[in-house]
């Protein structure tokens, strides 16, 4: 078994309230670090089951935020929070995002606002706000839970892919900037997953199709080499091996977790 040694580490996780962003956070609060949880909604049914989990005794703690990252004082408000309870952040993991699907010609300019908004600029700004306390520290680590549709993006999901693909080139960008500080930051492109939110998307790919959500399923499934979505755990997995000194040479690196579906580079 790999020690990660994240105790007494202190995250933030944002899109914390369901799926991948509750199994991250999950995991690091299951490996001994703080965790602040930051969504918009469903906080406190997120916060109670890991507290559950918790009843025996421990030294770290959980702490739900709510916080609506489309608005541009959101994450000072998130990262003050966090300073206020434990002093210092070690670890930011983004998983923020809502983005529609549907046909291209179905999209308004609102659809894509919204998708740019919560997770190209929620991810930019909660960035900005934590790593100026990364930096007094020499020490941080960071990692953006993106997308595989950023590389290969569907006719019906325009308005994620393009928030996704934007947001691997910022994690390349700044890492290089972010690294003389010590500062880590990567990402993570997870393919279809188990998630509620996968499947209000292929409600929404259905409609916009003209095929059952099962057929939209089936053929996600047969895209997959592995035959299977992917589970958020799988996921949370790869957030702790980032975040621990176990990558320390790893920074500006996008990691596809998608079952094999992603083709080519």
């Amino acid at each position: 078994m790999l020690d990660v040694r994240l105790s007494g580490k202190t995250a933030i996780v944002s899109g914390a309230s369901a799926g991948i962003g509750f199994a991250s956070a999950k995991a690091l609060f299951d490996e001994g670090a703080n965790v602040v949880i930051v969504a918009r909604t469903q906080l406190e049914k997120a916060a109670a089951s890991m507290g559950q989990r918790a009843e025996r005794k421990r030294e770290n703690d959980v702490i739900a935020v709510p916080a609506d990252l489309t608005k541009a004082d959101s994450a000072e408000q998130v990262v003050q929070t966090a300073i206020d309870h434990f002093g210092k952040i070690d670890i930011l993991v983004n998983c923020a995002g809502a983005a529609r699907a549907g046909a291209f010609l179905e999209l308004s300019d609102q659809d894509f606002l919204d998708a740019w908004s919560l997770k190209l600029l929620g991810y930019i700004r909660m960035v900005r706000e934590v790593v100026p306390h990364m930096i007094q520290r020499k020490d941080g680590r960071i990692v953006n839970i993106i997308g595989a549709a950023g590389r290969t993006p569907p006719a019906t999901f325009l308005a994620g892919s393009t928030a996704n693909a934007a947001l691997i080139n910022f994690t390349r960008g700044i890492s290089k900037e972010l690294a003389q500080d010590n500062i880590r930051i990567n990402a993570i492109s997870p393919g279809p997953t188990e998630t509620e939110r996968a499947t209000r998307l292929a409600e929404q790919t259905a409609q916009a199709k003209g095929i059952s959500v099962e057929d939209v399923l089936a053929e996600s499934a047969r895209s997959m080499p592995l035959g299977r979505m992917i589970k958020p755990t799988e996921i949370a997995a790869l957030v702790l091996f980032l975040v621990s000194d176990l990558a320390m040479g790893i920074t500006g690196t996008e990691i596809l977790i998608d079952g094999g579906q992603t083709p080519g580079i």
